[in-house]
């Protein structure tokens, strides 16, 4: 799964959007209330750090297990130091790609797709992580 980078996260204005104080249940239906906890802004819901943030657009299928679809709008943190299981945007071999970071037993970049093989990254390669996914922005309406 190849990525598009879109934006800087810093670059867009607050947007406040209801947030009500219920919860919807994801099995059976319960009325809604007719009020707000608060509003909700986005960015502070998706980005900790907006300078050292952006977005990616998310290309192909290796990541759907992870629940990455084509198309998927990533938020990406550079401040973040990669653990072990992180999903990432990594440099390998002069492509950029977002795979789930194994370091132990060895280091790999892991689809979450059975389809797709991992890549090992062997000893003395040179793999550079661009930052590691926090959020994906998932549609589930095409336009």
């Amino acid at each position: 799964m190849k990525a598009t980078i879109l934006a800087r996260a810093d670059a867009f204005e607050p947007l406040d959007i209801p947030l009500f104080l219920d919860k919807v249940p994801a099995g059976f239906p319960s009325p809604a209330s007719d009020y707000t906890e608060k509003t909700l802004d986005l960015n502070e819901l998706c980005i900790k750090k907006p300078a050292a943030t952006y977005f990616v657009r998310a290309q192909g299928e290796s990541m759907i297990e992870a629940g990455i679809f084509h198309d998927d709008v990533l938020v990406v943190d550079r401040s973040l130091t990669a653990r072990h299981g992180d999903i990432v945007i990594a440099e390998f071999n002069g492509e950029l790609t977002v795979k789930k970071l194994e370091l132990k037993p060895r280091i790999r970049l892991v689809p979450m797709n059975a389809n797709h093989a991992p890549i090992p990254i062997p000893e003395g390669s040179e793999l550079e992580i661009f930052g590691v996914v926090t959020t994906v922005i998932h549609r589930l309406r095409k336009p």
